[in-house]
């Protein structure tokens, strides 16, 4: 069986997977999945996410996900939640919330979770 059909949007170690899986198989999840720095920059940007914000994964790869691309989600509720978990080193966290930057207001699932190795962190989108 493939890391990909082993992918769940709320599994609890999903960390471990992503870890293994390879640039082509993120882009074919069936969710949104996005890898930042501690900063908030954009390391990988899958094409779920790319359909469900109407961006190209490609041109928002290296700019700041709260500042450049997602300024809706820079709130206490989403980026503060972020810079706490980035801080305390133990980010795994799932909330609603809707984007609403330059688009049309879309409801989704947030699973925040420290990556296995490394100083990134995963932020997987789910649409509602």
């Amino acid at each position: 069986m493939s890391d990909l059909a082993l992918v769940a949007f709320n599994r609890s170690d999903i960390e471990n997977v992503m870890s293994r899986m390879t640039e082509t198989q993120i882009n074919q999840l069936a969710f949104g999945t996005i890898q930042l720095d501690g900063s908030g920059n954009i390391l990988k940007y899958n094409q779920a996410e790319g359909q469900i914000t109407g961006r190209d994964p490609k041109a928002v790869i290296g700019k700041n996900f709260f500042r450049d691309v997602a300024p809706c989600t820079n709130t206490p509720k989403f980026k503060g939640v972020f810079d706490k978990g980035v801080k305390s080193g133990d980010l795994n966290t799932m909330f609603e919330y809707i984007f609403d930057y330059q688009m049309r207001p879309t409801k989704v699932k947030i699973h925040m979770k420290k990556a296995l190795s490394g100083d990134t962190y995963w932020i997987f989108v789910k649409r509602l």
